[in-house]
C-alpha cells in the first residue's frame, strides 16, 4: 500500500512533524510505520490528558435571585409607544387573517 504525497502531508500535519518537500517524494509506507512505532514508544503513564492546550474557565458570578421586575425599564426601549401604556410591545400585523 502506498500514500500519496497529500496523505504523507496530511499525516505528517497531525503528528505535528515537519518533513521537507525533496523528502516526501522519496517516502514510502515503511517511514509510515516507523514513525508510528516511535509514538508507540513514548511513556505517557504519567501525564494527564489535555482536552486543550488553552486553559479555557468561565468568568463566575454571583448566583443571586433578583425581582426582575424592570417592565418599565423593558418598555422604554420601545420606539412605538402603543402598547406600552398596556404593558406590552406594538409590533406590526405580519400575517393576514
Amino acid at each position: 500500500m502506498a500514500f500519496s504525497k497529500q496523505q504523507l502531508k496530511k499525516f505528517a500535519n497531525l503528528i505535528r512533524i515537519d518533513i521537507p518537500e525533496d523528502q516526501l517524494e522519496q517516502m514510502g509506507t515503511e517511514v509510515v510505520f516507523q514513525w508510528l512505532d516511535e509514538l508507540k514508544n513514548i511513556d505517557t503513564h504519567d501525564i494527564d490528558p489535555m482536552f486543550s492546550p488553552a486553559r479555557h474557565t468561565a468568568p463566575m458570578r454571583a448566583d443571586t435571585v433578583t425581582d426582575g421586575n424592570m417592565r418599565a425599564a423593558v418598555l422604554a426601549n420601545d420606539p412605538d409607544t402603543t402598547g406600552v401604556a398596556r404593558g406590552y410591545f406594538a409590533v406590526p400585523k405580519v400575517m393576514d387573517e
